[in-house]
């Protein structure tokens, strides 16, 4: 950006955000720390039908996103705007990659049983390869058993013969 054309935008400090009317772009500096890439490339695609977006590193820990107009832009303000939306875009952009990284084994939990859903029922020859003679599942606090085997309720056939022995 040259000098003499570069002018910074009102209430933005001008370390964060220059606009360059000579060329008719605006640059904003982002603290990678705070805005991961996939969310600068999430927030720049939304903006590639409207104007050109540069991508860059200045240095560790820093990226640059410089937007020039496709088409002519006269006033600052329209820049202004320009890079404040882009900046809405971003953290929205950001927002939704932290929810997706914190909810990451859910929507993989989700998706790998959508897919098993969709292969559908197994076939007679996927049961008849099955083997279901393997031990049961470990249960240690009797869960799987009925309550007359974990209650030792008698056999309604034992109850009798004992009442027809004693009368």
């Amino acid at each position: 950006m040259s000098d003499e054309n570069q002018t910074s935008v009102p209430d933005i400090p001008e370390a964060l955000v220059g606009v360059d009317l000579g060329e008719q772009s605006v640059s904003m500096t982002l603290d990678a720390e705070l805005y991961p890439l996939q969310a600068v490339y999430g927030a720049a695609y939304i903006f590639i039908d409207r104007c050109y977006v540069f991508i860059d590193r200045p240095e560790a820990g820093r990226f640059r996103v410089t937007l020039s107009a496709k088409q002519g832009v006269e006033e600052i303000a329209a820049l202004r705007a320009l890079i404040g939306e882009f900046a809405n875009e971003l953290l929205s952009c950001a927002w939704r990659h932290q929810i997706t990284q914190d909810n990451r084994v859910a929507i993989e939990t989700v998706t790998v049983q959508a897919i098993a859903g969709a292969m559908g029922e197994p076939s007679l020859d996927d049961l008849a390869d099955f083997d279901f003679t393997d031990e049961a599942l470990d249960d240690p606090l009797g869960i799987a058993q009925s309550w007359e085997e974990k209650h030792g309720r008698k056999d309604p056939a034992e109850g009798a013969e004992s009442q027809g022995g004693s009368a």
